[in-house]
């Protein structure tokens, strides 16, 4: 059975939740406990063995870029336009060069478990996407309801019982199939879920959506507490 060897890194997003510490800076260069988000998120993949990165730039992508200089990433420019999460991920698919892929947010922190080898371990043939997803009692610094709930195969269905992390594997077909232009993950999510395909694995360990200016101090209690995957 196949298994993901390339990662979409999403970095293009505008952070207008993080206010003015994005004013002159992206969200993926913010500091949690010494180190930028996107080196948290990197330090993940590097542990995971993944064997290439995709990184999507456009709001101030040269600082991106700049912190990047001389690394293995490779970046998918949408300075033109934001493309969404879905739009973003076609894009990136020429670059990515694989099926199925990882893809991992850069505003969360993690503690427990390495989250793409728990995907890795836990991808199975017959799903066309696999999520990392939380209890929502342990969604640390996430203020909204939960985004799925899970039955006893691991088939994830539109609920409340678990958020989901950021942190997925998912086959590119309906994908590359998509117009060109932005879109978000969350119809092809549901067209996965109405074909049977959508599978979810709970994360163990800590995980905290660094959102908001206020979910930083919440994050970096949750490393110092905890193993920094």
């Amino acid at each position: 059975m196949p298994e993901p060897d390339a990662l979409m890194l999403f970095a293009a997003g505008l952070g207008t939740r993080m206010r003015d510490l994005t004013r002159d800076r992206p969200k993926p260069l913010i500091a949690v406990g010494g180190r930028t988000l996107l080196d948290h998120a990197l330090d993940i993949a590097a542990a995971a063995a993944v064997g290439r990165i995709v990184v999507n730039v456009h709001y101030l992508a040269d600082q991106i870029r700049a912190h990047l200089a001389g690394g293995a990433a490779i970046f998918s420019d949408e300075t033109a336009a934001l493309l969404e999460t879905g739009g973003g991920l076609a894009r990136a698919l020429p670059l990515l060069a694989s099926d199925p892929v990882f893809t991992l947010n850069t505003d969360a922190v993690w503690t427990g478990a390495n989250p793409l080898a728990e995907l890795r371990a836990a991808w199975r043939p017959e799903a066309e996407g696999l999520l990392l997803v939380v209890p929502r009692d342990r969604a640390t610094g996430h203020g909204g309801a939960g985004d799925f709930d899970m039955d006893g195969t691991g088939r994830l269905r539109r609920g409340t019982d678990y958020v989901y992390t950021g942190a997925q594997i998912l086959r590119t077909a309906r994908f590359a199939a998509r117009p060109a232009g932005a879109f978000s993950i969350n119809p092809v999510w549901d067209e996965m879920i109405a074909a049977g395909g959508l599978y979810g694995t709970a994360h163990d360990g800590g995980w905290c959506d660094v959102g908001r200016p206020e979910s930083i101090a919440l994050a970096e209690a949750m490393l110092h507490s905890g193993r920094d995957v």
